[in-house]
């Protein structure tokens, strides 16, 4: 916000009088917070820090000490400089002991060899300071009507970071207490460099306090949470900077004053109070697996994206196996009533906890569908097998210590060894998943392809046109005959071949006497013109009957 002496002594009311540094340049860089014009040589008790000084040097004293006790006073105060302007006092240099005594000091000595108006310079510079002041309130308060709004429209941490990165010109990445990229925006630059060996590298960087500025690496960092819980922090990822100067007043201090810092405070408060207003809302960790595993399913994250993001999260994938899980509860996808989302999202947590307790590696997340999602990575030496019945019971003992936890469906898809194909194993396990709830028989803790069987393909394939038309052919007069009649016929011929085409059993399952349900029978072989006692004709009605029941469910 203020200028420094350099600056100072190129504005052109200074240039005019020529202005030569002779001691203390290594103090140049010192903020000039006002401009004080005296002739006095007890100046000092006058001043607050910050001030440069301008004399003609009419009145200072004569002798070495004296000269020397006014630069150390002016030291001593924290001035920013002095500046003598030779012509009453001094003509053509200044005494060696005030030469001397500044460079001793570290503090700016300069010599103006030509006559300017002091007052032109007290303008000069006490307008930069307060252009600048202005613009920094100016910016302030765009900085806090940008995120106001934010936090009105209870924008996504991905949104609150991209506005951070945006406004600091910089990369900005929100992580967990545990250095794992919750969110990030590269501000334009490689997102492969910004988040390669992200948490061996964010864990070397611990300044002090709340909010801290870390000078070895340039990265400005604060804490977010609220109420005494943290959760995470939020950094803007800068250039390493110079070493501090041994003169430098910020030199020992990791939070030193930066042009940051307001900035992106401010981003984590507004992510900070996005997340108390939001208590039901899943937890980034879950929100940011969710967005990979949907970017997957539908295409809207390329291979390599999806690769860097995850391996951010601490969920390589890259160069191992991958293999789908999909978990349904039972009772079809949650509705749009905010008890269901939440009880999904508990699951969710639920499973995520149970990868956790098993040791394994896996992004978790909830999918629209109702459905929780599951990419598990595997090493070269892990089992497969193991590790999935292994995970599947622990959700199940999770869940059964969890009261209203939903009963559920978990089926797998087959393994692959790339990321470009982790699409289609989370396709096959959503698939047998979304079989099994209609029938299917698993041999273990959970479903694959073999398990879900005739009813479980037909299922799969109840959207196929083709399929729909079978049905039509082989039912469609009987389907018709009790729409217009309104018998009961296709159930009867259900419960017949379900039976194993023992009408006995079939008539008692029916609750009809034997002869009313053997002229049933005879009445749908007149309807579709064939004959119950061939195998054949049987088998067919009962593919078309199973197909039936997928398509109606």
């Amino acid at each position: 916000m203020f200028p420094t002496v350099a600056q100072v002594l190129e504005l052109d009311a200074l240039r005019r009088g020529a202005p030569q540094v002779v001691a203390g340049a290594a103090g140049l860089h010192r903020p000039v917070r006002w401009v004080h014009i005296s002739e006095l040589a007890d100046i000092a008790g006058m001043l607050h820090g910050g001030e440069l000084v301008l004399t003609t040097g009419v009145m200072l004293p004569e002798d070495r000490e004296s000269l020397a006790r006014y630069i150390d006073d002016l030291a001593d105060v924290d001035s920013a400089g002095l500046v003598v302007e030779l012509g009453r006092r001094y003509t053509d240099a200044l005494p060696r002991p005030l030469v001397r005594a500044a460079e001793r000091r570290g503090l700016p000595l300069v010599v103006l060899r030509t006559e300017v108006r002091f007052v032109a310079v007290t303008e000069a510079v006490h307008a930069h300071v307060v252009n600048a002041q202005l613009s920094r309130l100016r910016a302030s308060e765009a900085v806090h009507q940008t995120f106001n709004e934010l936090s009105v429209e209870g924008a996504e941490p991905d949104e609150v970071v991209r506005e951070v990165a945006r406004m600091a010109g910089a990369p900005v990445v929100l992580e967990n207490l545990s250095h794992q990229v919750l969110a990030f925006d590269p501000a334009g630059r490689d997102a492969q460099a910004l988040l390669d060996g992200w948490e061996r590298r964010s864990r070397g960087v611990a300044p002090v306090g709340r909010t801290g500025y870390d000078r070895r690496t340039g990265w400005l960092v604060t804490a977010v949470g609220a109420r005494g819980r943290d959760w995470g922090r939020l950094l803007i990822v800068g250039e390493p900077g110079p070493p501090p100067r041994a003169d430098d007043p910020d030199a020992g201090s990791a939070s030193g004053p930066h042009r940051h810092t307001v900035l992106l405070e401010r981003g984590a408060a507004t992510l900070a109070l996005n997340r108390l207003l939001e208590r039901d809302r899943e937890s980034l960790e879950r929100q940011t697996h969710r967005t990979l595993l949907s970017g997957i399913l539908t295409h809207a994250l390329t291979v390599s994206d999806v690769a860097l993001r995850a391996r951010a999260l601490g969920v390589p994938l890259e160069g191992r196996r991958l293999v789908g899980v999909m978990l349904r509860p039972r009772g079809g996808p949650a509705s749009a009533a905010l008890e269901a989302q939440a009880r999904l999202r508990d699951f969710t947590e639920t499973a995520a906890l149970a990868v956790r307790e098993r040791g394994l590696t896996a992004l978790t997340g909830a999918l629209d569908d109702g459905a929780v999602g599951l990419l598990v990575s595997l090493g070269p030496s892990d089992d497969e097998h193991a590790a999935l019945e292994g995970f599947a019971s622990a959700l199940d003992r999770l869940t059964e210590a969890v009261a209203d936890a939903p009963a559920f469906v978990m089926a797998a898809g087959s393994s692959v060894g790339s990321l470009r194909d982790a699409r289609r194993t989370l396709l096959e396990a959503a698939q047998v998943a979304d079989a099994a709830l209609h029938g299917g028989r698993k041999t273990g803790t959970y479903y694959r392809l073999p398990d879900v069987r005739l009813r479980g393909l037909l299922h799969l394939l109840r959207d196929d046109a083709r399929l729909q038309t079978y049905v039509e052919r082989e039912l469609g007069p009987l389907l018709a005959h009790d729409a217009e009649h309104g018998t009961d016929l296709v159930r009867i011929l259900t419960v017949y071949l379900d039976h194993g085409r023992n009408k006995s059993a079939a008539a008692d399952a029916a609750h009809l006497s034997r002869p009313s349900f053997y002229d049933r029978l005879h009445r749908v072989e007149r309807i579709l013109g064939v004959d119950l006692d061939q195998v054949e004709s049987c088998l067919s009605l009962h593919v078309a009957l199973l197909t039936l029941e997928a398509v109606r469910r």
